[in-house]
C-alpha cells in the first residue's frame, strides 16, 4: 500500500516518523530530517519519494534499530553508510571524516584556480570527496590521494570505483610527517588538503567526539601542527604557477596564514555559506 491516508491505528511510516522525531530532538537539531533519511533508507528509496508515495506504509524492522543508534549520537551518515557532498553521493565509514558543507567552499576556490586539464594532489583524502569532486568537475584532470589510513583509503576507492575514475585517480599511503614522503610523487598545478586542525582537548559535539575518527581531527594545542609541518613542504609539490587551497577552521585565517607566509606564499581566504573564513589559496609571490 502506496499514498493515501494513514489507516486508523497503524503504525505507518508516517507516524513512526512523528514519533521518531519527537524522540529525536533531544539528541538532533534536525531531528525530523533526521527521521526522514533514516526511514528513506530503511524503504531502500529516496526521501522524496517516500514523503510523495510512502507515508500510508508499513514500517521496516529496522527502523527502529537506525533510531536507537542516532540515540546515541552516532551520526546519520555512518548509520546510512553515505553523505552528498557537491551534488554527488559519497561512501563513508567511522574511518573517515563526513564531508560537510562547509568543505564545498574549499572546492569552489579549487575550481577558481584550477585549469582544465590540471594534475591534482590531496593530501589527507580520507573519503576522497575533495579530489573525486574536483575530478568530476575537471574531466580532463588526474589526481593523487594520500592519506595515513589504510582504512580510509579503502573507503576512498570505493568511492572512486563508484564514480567511474579508477583511470584518473591514484590512492597511496603516506605521511606528511614522515621524511621523503613525497619524493616520487612528482609535481602538481594543484594541492588541496583538509589536514586535522581541531586543536586538543576542544569541546567538541558528541555527533564528532564520540564517533569521527581522532586521528583526522585533532593537532596539537592550537590546531595548527599539521599545517606546520605541511606548508613549506608545498613548493616541492606544486608545478611553477600552481596553487593549494587549504581548508581551515573559522578562527584560523589568521595564524595559518602566517605560516604560508613565513613559507613564502601569499595568502587569499574564501568563506564559507557561513560568512566564515573556511579556504585559503595560497600562491607562491610571484604567482600572484
Amino acid at each position: 500500500m502506496t499514498g493515501g491516508a494513514e489507516p486508523e491505528g497503524a503504525i505507518t511510516v508516517g507516524l513512526a516518523l512523528r514519533q521518531a522525531a519527537a524522540m529525536l530532538v533531544a539528541t538532533s537539531d534536525t531531528a525530523r530530517l533526521d527521521a526522514e533519511l533514516l526511514m528513506a533508507h530503511a524503504l531502500g528509496m529516496s526521501r522524496s519519494r517516500m514523503l510523495l508515495h510512502g507515508m500510508a506504509m508499513p514500517v521496516p524492522p529496522v527502523f527502529a534499530a537506525s533510531i536507537d543508534r542516532r540515540l546515541t549520537h552516532e551520526p546519520v551518515a555512518y548509520i546510512i553508510g553515505s553523505q552528498e557532498f557537491y551534488g554527488r553521493s559519497f561512501v563513508v565509514t567511522p574511518d573517515v571524516l563526513i564531508p560537510r558543507c562547509d568543505s564545498e567552499s574549499v572546492v569552489e576556490a579549487a575550481l577558481e584556480v584550477l585549469p582544465p586539464e590540471a594534475a591534482i594532489l590531496d593530501c589527507g583524502t580520507g573519503s576522497g570527496a575533495l579530489l573525486l569532486t574536483l575530478l568530476c568537475e575537471r574531466p580532463g584532470s588526474i589526481g593523487t590521494g594520500v592519506d595515513i589510513s589504510a582504512a580510509a583509503l579503502q573507503v576512498a576507492s570505493h568511492n572512486r570505483s563508484r564514480l567511474g575514475l579508477m583511470e584518473r585517480a591514484r590512492l597511496q599511503r603516506r605521511s606528511w610527517a614522515e621524511s621523503g614522503w613525497a619524493t616520487d610523487l612528482g609535481r602538481f598545478d594543484l594541492v588541496i588538503a583538509n589536514p586535522p586542525y581541531v586543536e586538543d582537548g576542544a569541546d567538541l559535539m558528541p555527533d564528532v567526539a564520540l564517533h569521527e575518527p581522532v586521528g583526522a581531527l585533532f593537532s596539537g594545542p592550537e590546531g595548527l601542527d599539521d599545517y606546520a609541518l605541511l606548508i613549506p613542504q608545498m613548493t616541492e609539490l606544486m608545478n611553477p604557477g600552481g596553487a593549494c587551497v587549504l581548508e581551515i577552521g573559522a578562527t584560523q585565517a589568521e595564524a595559518v596564514s602566517a605560516l604560508a607566509q613565513a613559507a613564502g606564499f601569499t595568502a587569499v581566504t574564501h568563506n564559507d555559506l557561513g560568512g566564515r573564513p573556511r579556504a585559503l589559496v595560497l600562491r607562491l609571490g610571484d604567482a600572484c
